[in-house]
């Protein structure tokens, strides 16, 4: 990708895909705006921490935010992680640049399903980058 892009991830809590996500996004295309959101956030999984640790990625700054939280319609790509966020967003008016994409990652309960989620994260994430 040739250009500068603003990217949201959104999902229910913002604890835990759309963290993952976001530490991906930025380490991968630091150049781009990435952000995340969630439609009831809650606090930063240490779960979700950990998994990026273990591939030496610190999510520890991050907030978890709700979606009015954030500067949506500036996003050029709105990319949900779970159903729930997915039928919140299909609700809201996007702007016509923005492309909506839909990731369906299983909500992660197990240390193995974090891991799990982290690793499915970054391949749909490089192939986002491949593709775009």
């Amino acid at each position: 990708c040739r250009y500068m892009a603003v990217v949201l991830f959104v999902c229910t809590g913002n604890a835990a895909r759309s963290q993952m996500a976001e530490g991906w996004l930025k380490t991968l295309k630091p150049e781009f705006t990435v952000l995340s959101a969630g439609t009831k956030p809650e606090k930063v999984s240490r779960r979700a921490i950990k998994a990026m640790n273990e591939v030496g990625l610190d999510i520890t700054t991050h907030t978890s935010k709700h979606l009015d939280m954030v500067d949506w319609k500036n996003a050029n790509f709105a990319i949900t992680l779970c159903s729930s966020a997915d039928e919140t967003c299909v609700l809201m008016e996007w702007p016509e640049k923005c492309n909506r994409l839909h990731w369906p990652i299983k909500d992660p309960e197990s240390e193995d399903d974090f891991r799990n989620a982290r690793d499915k994260i970054k391949s749909h994430i490089e192939d986002f980058l491949i593709n775009m």
